[in-house]
């Protein structure tokens, strides 16, 4: 596929990693191309534009940017180069503000999540939530004792779904299909429960959730 990842940060870099690792066509779209230059030399087969350039060249899209930053980027890479595709949504709805005792803070209300808040706003845009809950270092190919791990989606339109299922296994993990955006209100808050052992022990190696039935 022909996939354009919105960003130039850790998420990002990962992400594109792993689709060029599987042989898809990447482009990444930035503010700052510079901050990207180290990864495209790297990595030859990227190509780096602007959002709108990504966004453009992208059958797939990832919006692999901070959840403050969502909207904005969303907005930068025109409506017109996202309507009606699927986009893999791993933001969260972090606040600026430091952890409480390990636990992080957020921007959405209660009954709310960011992913629901951009679908409402691009209601003719795909979005399915995905590798929002996990580390870099596992998003690509990860590896348990325990088998595979679970990657919790969700969003409204089911083939956008199937194509994410698609990826994620290509990735290395199961699918858990939560149903429709409303519930990336309880897949969202799973980043801050993943962040705790972190933030309260230093631990920040490798974890990932798993459901069992």
């Amino acid at each position: 596929m022909k996939v354009g990842v919105l960003g130039s940060g850790d998420v990002a870099k990962t992400l594109a990693s792993g689709f060029l690792k599987y042989k898809h066509q990447v482009t990444m779209g930035t503010r700052d191309k510079s901050k990207l230059a180290e990864f495209a030399a790297k990595n030859k087969k990227v190509k780096i534009g602007s959002f709108a350039d990504a966004a453009q060249f992208g059958q797939v899209l990832v919006l692999a940017v901070r959840g403050s930053a969502a909207l904005e980027v969303l907005n930068a890479a025109g409506r017109e180069n996202i309507t009606g595709k699927t986009v893999i949504d791993p933001t969260n709805p972090i606040s600026d503000e430091p952890p409480a005792n390990g636990v992080l803070k957020v921007f959405t209300g209660p009954n709310e999540s960011l992913m629901g808040n951009l679908q409402r706003e691009y209601n003719d845009v795909h979005f399915v939530k995905a590798f929002n809950c996990i580390g870099t270092e596992t998003m690509v190919d990860p590896k348990f004792k325990k088998g595979k791990p679970t990657m919790f989606i969700c969003g409204d339109n089911v083939p956008a779904k199937k194509t994410v299922t698609r990826i994620c296994e290509q990735f290395g993990w199961k699918v858990a299909d939560m149903g429709v955006a409303d519930a990336a209100r309880a897949i969202e808050p799973l980043a801050i429960l993943w962040c705790i052992p972190g933030f309260l022990h230093k631990d920040w190696g490798k974890r990932a959730f798993k459901m069992l039935q």
